[in-house]
C-alpha cells in the first residue's frame, strides 16, 4: 500500500540528524591531529572530483557553537556524529594521546547536553589513522586490537556522558569501495575478489571485541547501548513471477546486508553467501576458496548488538520512474525502506531498529527551496511510520542525513545532500537553512499528534 498514512509515533520515537567527522570537521593536521587515510587520499591528484579534500569542509572542528545551535533550530533529540581516530590518537595507536583532539569531543558532547540533545558517537566513520594503513589497514588482523584499544580509550573518557554509541559506520563501504574497487580511501583494488572479504571479515571481529568490552567492562556503570551501522539497499525482482529473479534478490540483500546481520545476529555467514562463494571458487579453481577467511564463525557472535542500524533502501537496478537525486546510485523510492525494516524484522527476530542515514541530494544550480528533499523526508518518513505501526517493525529512531552540505567523499562537494546549505564560494563558509529544515522540524514537533484531515 503506498498511499499515505496518517498516524503518530511513539512519543519515545528518537529524531536526529548526523553528520561524520572528515566530511565536516576539517582541521585536518590541527591540534596535534595525525594524518588519516582520507587524508592521504585526498591529496593524491585524481582521486576527488574537483580535487576537493577534507582540509576545511564545513570547519566544524572551529563552529561547535553554530553547529548546536542549527540543532536546536531543527528540534532533533540526538546528534550522530564520529570522532576522527587520528585526531585523538595521531598514529593509530594509544601510545600518544592527543588531549587538544579528545578535549574538541568532549566540548561538543557538551554543549550538546546543555542544549538538550543526547550524543550518539560513532568511532569508525571510514578515517583509519594513516599510520595504521601503513601496517597493512584492515587486510591486517591487528586492526582488531589496535581499534579494541581505541574503542576502550573512548568508551573510558566520554562515555560517563555518552549513552549511545556505534562502533562501525557501514563497513560494506569500507571492504568493498576502500579495499575492492579502491574508488574510496585507502584505494586499494588489486585483489577484489578476495581482500575485501578478509577486510570483512576483520571489520566484524572488531566489532565483536568493543561490543564485547563494552558489555563487560563499561555497560553496568554507564548505562548505554553500543551497535553497528549497517547499510542496505532493498532489491525488488524484475519480473515478480519469475522464480530466478525473486532467488536472485534475495541473494542481492543477502550479500548486502547479510554479509555483516548474519554473523552478528546468527552467528555465521549466511548459507546462500557461502554457498556462493564455494561454488564461484571452486569453479575458479580455488579449492581451498576462502577457507581462512570463514575459519572461526563458530563462535558465539549471535546477540552482539543492541540494535540493527540500517538507512537508505533503493534498489540496484534502476526503474524508469523511479525519481532522480543528485548522486547515480541514489534514486527516490520510499516503498522500499518500509520492505527493508520488515525484511530485518522477518530474519532476524525482530530487533530494536535506529535508522542512522537517510537522506537525498542533490547537484547543479542552489536552490534553498529543495522541494525534491521536502517531498523525501514526507514519504520515506510516512514508509518507516507504516512500518512502525502497521507492520510492528520495533523501529525505534530516524535520523537525516546530513546536517550540512558537507564533503561526499569521491564526488567532493559536488553532492549536497544537507538540510543546511554551506556556501563554499564564501570564506566564512556561511550556512543558510534549505525549506527542508522546516519540513523536518514539522514532522519531528507534530509526530506524536494526529493532524486534523
Amino acid at each position: 500500500n503506498r498511499m499515505y498514512y496518517y498516524g503518530t509515533f511513539p512519543t519515545d520515537f528518537l529524531w536526529g540528524v548526523t553528520s561524520s567527522a572528515y566530511q565536516i570537521e576539517g582541521g585536518w593536521n590541527a591540534g596535534g591531529k595525525g594524518p588519516s587515510i582520507w587524508d592521504t587520499f585526498t591529496h593524491t591528484p585524481g582521486n576527488v572530483k574537483n580535487g576537493d579534500t577534507g582540509d576545511v569542509a564545513c570547519d566544524s572542528y572551529h563552529r561547535t557553537d553554530e553547529d548546536v545551535r542549527m540543532l536546536q533550530a531543527l528540534g532533533v533529540k540526538y546528534y550522530r556524529f564520529s570522532i576522527s581516530w587520528s585526531r585523538v590518537l595521531p598514529d593509530g595507536t594509544t601510545a600518544h594521546v592527543n588531549e587538544p583532539g579528545l578535549k574538541y569531543y568532549e566540548n561538543l558532547i557538551d554543549k550538546l547536553l546543555q542544549a538538550g540533545i543526547e550524543p550518539q558517537v560513532t568511532l569508525y566513520h571510514w578515517d583509519l589513522p594513516q599510520g595504521l594503513e601503513n601496517m597493512g589497514g584492515w587486510q591486517n588482523v591487528i586492526m582488531v586490537e589496535y581499534f579494541t584499544q581505541y574503542a576502550d580509550l573512548m568508551f573510558s573518557r566520554l562515555g560517563p556522558k555518552v549513552k549511545r554509541w556505534i562502533t562501525f559506520n557501514e563497513p560494506y563501504i569500507v571492504a568493498n569501495l576502500g579495499y575492492g574497487y579502491g574508488n574510496f580511501a585507502p584505494g586499494v583494488s588489486n585483489d577484489p575478489g578476495v581482500i575485501p572479504y578478509v577486510v570483512a571479515h576483520h571489520l566484524i571481529k572488531s566489532h565483536a571485541e568493543a561490543w564485547h568490552l563494552y558489555n563487560d567492562k563499561y555497560r553496568a556503570a554507564q548505562g548505554g547501548q553500543i551497535s553497528i551501522t549497517l547499510n542496505a539497499d532493498w532489491a525488488e525482482p524484475r519480473n515478480p513471477y519469475k522464480q530466478e529473479d525473486i532467488d536472485a534478490t534475495y541473494r542481492y540483500v543477502e550479500f548486502f546486508l547479510g554479509w555483516f546481520a548474519h554473523p552478528i545476529y546468527i552467528g555465521d555467514y549466511s548459507e546462500i553467501m557461502k554457498t556462493t562463494i564455494r561454488e564461484r571458487s571452486l569453479a575458479a579453481g580455488l579449492p581451498n576458496g576462502f577457507k581462512e577467511v570463514w575459519a572461526g564463525l563458530t563462535e558465539v557472535w549471535a546477540g552482539l548488538t543492541d540494535c540493527v542500524v540500517c538507512y537508505r533502501g533503493v534498489g540496484a537496478v534502476d526503474d524508469w520512474s523511479w525519481l532522480d537525486s543528485g548522486s547515480s546510485w541514489l534514486k527516490v523510492t520510499p516503498f522500499g525502506i518500509r520492505r527493508l525494516l520488515n525484511h530485518i524484522k522477518n530474519t532476524y527476530g525482530n530487533p530494536q531498529i535506529l535508522i542512522t542515514e537517510n537522506g537525498v541530494s542533490e547537484k547543479g544550480p542552489v536552490d534553498l527551496n529543495d522541494v525534491v528533499r521536502q517531498h523525501y523526508y514526507n514519504s520515506y518518513i510516512n514508509e518507516v511510520l507504516k512500518a512502525r505501526v502497521l507492520d510492528g517493525a520495533d523501529v525505534r529512531g530516524y535520523t537525516a542525513w546530513s546536517l550540512m552540505d558537507n564533503f561526499e567523499w569521491a564526488e567532493g562537494y559536488s553532492e549536497r545532500f544537507g538540510l543546511y546549505f554551506v556556501n563554499r564560494s564564501d570564506p566564512k563558509l556561511t550556512r543558510t537553512p534549505k525549506v527542508s529544515v522546516q519540513t523536518f522540524s514539522t514532522i519531528i514537533r507534530f509526530s506524536h499528534s494526529k493532524p486534523k484531515i
